[in-house]
């Protein structure tokens, strides 16, 4: 497991939004790195329109480390798909 000053370095959660009033899109993207009940962590990603409840699914992973990884990927992904971060 990687130490917490590192963990650090790296978000825990992030939240992102794409608006596009021509298109009427209205959309956000939400993630957090959460421990689970094994030792390891979970990725919970929310997504949907401004103002819905959306959509959960939750991914878990071996450590903290992984599920950073994966944030950071889906991250990247994100943004070529036009989201912006807003925190």
């Amino acid at each position: 497991m990687t130490s917490p000053s590192q963990m650090s370095l790296f978000p825990l959660s992030v939240y992102m939004q794409r608006i596009c009033p021509q298109k009427n899109e209205w959309r956000y993207y939400a993630m957090v790195i959460q421990p689970d009940l094994f030792g390891g962590a979970a990725l919970m990603r929310r997504w949907g329109r401004i103002g819905a409840a959306g959509r959960i699914r939750l991914d878990l992973y071996a450590n903290e480390g992984a599920a950073a990884n994966a944030l950071a990927a889906l991250v990247r992904h994100r943004k070529k798909r036009g989201y912006r971060l807003v925190s």
